[in-house]
């Protein structure tokens, strides 16, 4: 599995191999390009030196938040953003011994129970959590049955929903277009 979620080969290649980046990347992914947001992680490991749970966890939140404001920024909305990334990994140590992976890995869980497990993780609603489990299922080998139905509708075989479907610049352009069309529909009511 190789993720081509960004326009930067370096930071496809820490998603594809840290899922701690992948799962920071999916919170990041708000109001903000989704680009932007999963190139995010590969930043924070340039400017703090580490993407695992521990290191950020640990990080003075002053220095985290400089970290995120450093041009280009991480996100639009540092301050915010960055509590969030620590937030999400002091809970990743407390519940999952700091392993972002165990969330789909532990236990061989089936996918309504990765669901809970992504809905419990602070920064993941329902939706969040759905596209992420879309994300596993289509393109990081997550077999656990029932995912596709956990996930729906972006876990939908054929859809340009979300993230999850992004394997090339031309699928970046249908998910574009998709949520372009999503949000016409919804403005004519």
């Amino acid at each position: 599995m190789s993720l081509h979620l960004t326009d930067d080969d370096a930071a496809d290649a820490l998603l594809t191999d840290n899922a701690l980046a992948l799962l920071i990347g999916m919170l990041l992914d708000q109001q903000v390009a989704m680009e932007v947001a999963f190139t995010g992680p590969l930043k924070i490991q340039q400017r703090i030196g580490a993407v695992d749970a521990r290191s950020i966890a640990e990080t003075d939140p002053d220095d985290f938040v400089a970290a995120f404001r450093q041009s280009p920024a991480v996100h639009r909305f540092p301050g915010s953003m960055a509590g969030r990334v620590q937030t999400l990994c002091r809970t990743l140590i407390d519940d999952w011994g700091g392993d972002a992976a165990a969330i789909w890995t532990q236990g061989e869980p089936d996918g309504p129970t990765v669901l809970k497990r992504l809905q419990a993780l602070p920064g993941f609603g329902a939706q969040k959590a759905r596209i992420f489990l879309a994300l596993l299922g289509k393109q990081c080998g997550f077999t656990g049955a029932g995912w596709r139905e956990a996930s729906s509708p972006y876990g939908d075989e054929g859809s340009f929903r979300s993230v999850a479907d992004i394997v090339s610049p031309e699928t970046l352009l249908q998910v574009r277009e998709t949520k372009r069309a999503a949000k016409a529909a919804a403005k004519r009511g």
